[in-house]
């Protein structure tokens, strides 16, 4: 075996935490990627909405050979210039002041929990730690993440709950409402959940959230990592409610397109708790990540990227409308926000998305027995059509074989 033939290597080594398919790839352009042998694959999942500009980006394989040739890591001990230009970008276009850089959603997630809770702590209510969620939520994987979401399969075998999180049914004002109290600290929230199952919180929710969180002095977190910069048709999916903005929010995946960079934005007031010692990292806003983070922000904010996401998304929920009429047997419903897409199913979700792999089309699974069409935000009408073409293929290949 060459060094090259690294796909000819078995997976025993690795830790057995993923039910992974059966396909290994060497290389994208654009909206395809393209295995080890050389077949091509129309790509609808995009590394879980993170390629949001698709494979191998110009304007970014060149921002980061130019840094890679100059500098990769210092300490944080020192600044570093590409975290104050980002952080600006990202303070100018948003409701925040400050910005702390991760190198995952996961870590956007923990620096966000921390912060809500040293914010109240600071203050004199070191009585307020709780922090309410909602069913159906993935805020990540570290042990606090998994509890705010409250995921009982990511959750069980990992010892006690850790205290002071409450997890309730998506979208139940009611039930948040009665939960509010004297030790809440913050609510929560994926203004459309990805991994639920493509729902979209209600836009009227999301301004009723605003103002249940000012009545009560609790901070409003959003969790943007997977529908924020882009995806929905607006630079960030809160947007399109009115007076909705948060305390403090969480972004990652598309805004390295692929490089490992996440953040956590915060109000000046919100992030007050925050101070010297108060929280780190090691590579958290590294020359290497601000230098494709400040590329790809530029590409995701620019407003013919936001207006071509609004434009496809259009066309391609009409054409999924046409598919789910052809094979109401097997698509229940079309749901979702902007090229954030959820097909509710009728067949297992598993099982359909094989069925698209034999087409070449990839795609990702969901709650509520959904599967996620998530999209390069440079899709084209002529690849929307390939997508249908495929999946309307897929759809023959399930009732072929349910009546088998």
């Amino acid at each position: 075996m060459s060094h090259t033939d690294t796909h000819a290597v078995p997976d025993d080594h690795l830790m057995g935490v993923y039910n992974r398919a059966p396909l290994a790839f060497e290389r994208g352009e654009g909206a395809r990627l393209y295995t080890v042998e050389g077949e091509a694959y129309l790509d609808c999942l995009a590394g879980i909405a993170t390629t949001g500009l698709g494979h191998a980006h110009p304007k970014l394989v060149a921002a980061l050979k130019t840094q890679a040739e100059k500098l990769w890591h210092v300490s944080n001990i020192f600044r570093i210039p590409g975290q104050e230009a980002l952080a600006k970008k990202l303070t100018d276009a948003t409701f925040a002041d400050v910005v702390f850089f991760t190198n995952s959603g996961t870590e956007a997630v923990e620096c966000a929990l921390k912060t809500a809770r040293k914010y109240h702590w600071a203050r004199g209510d070191g009585e307020r730690v709780d922090v309410i969620g909602f069913e159906g939520a993935f805020h990540g994987r570290s042990y606090a993440a998994v509890f705010a979401a409250g995921n009982p399969s990511y959750v069980e075998g990992f010892g006690p709950a850790l205290p002071g999180y409450l997890s309730l049914p998506f979208g139940d004002m009611d039930a948040l409402k009665a939960a509010i109290g004297p030790t809440t600290a913050a609510i929560i929230v994926e203004p459309v959940q990805g991994e639920g199952g493509a729902r979209a919180l209600p836009e009227v929710c999301l301004t009723g959230l605003r103002a249940l969180c000012d009545d009560h002095g609790v901070l409003l977190i959003y969790d943007e990592i997977q529908c924020g910069l882009g995806r929905t048709g607006k630079l960030f999916a809160h947007e399109w409610a009115n007076d909705a903005a948060p305390d403090i929010m969480c972004v990652a995946k598309a805004l390295g397109d692929g490089f490992p960079v996440g953040a956590c934005l915060a109000t000046a007031a919100a992030a007050s708790g925050m101070t010297v010692g108060s929280h780190g990292s090691t590579y958290g806003g590294n020359p290497l990540a601000m230098a494709v983070g400040l590329a790809a922000f530029e590409e995701l904010s620019n407003p013919a990227t936001l207006a071509n996401v609004r434009e496809i998304s259009g066309y391609f929920y009409q054409q999924l409308a046409g598919l789910q009429d052809r094979h109401s047997d097997v698509i229940a419903q079309v749901r979702g926000k902007g090229l954030l897409i959820g097909l509710k199913l009728i067949p297992n979700n598993r099982e359909f998305m094989a069925a698209a792999r034999e087409e070449r089309l990839l795609m990702a699974g969901g709650g509520d027995n959904c599967v996620r069409l998530l999209p390069s935000l440079l899709f084209t009408v002529e690849e929307v059509r390939e997508a249908i073409e495929k999946l309307e293929r897929a759809c023959e290949r399930v009732t072929r074989k349910a009546a088998a």
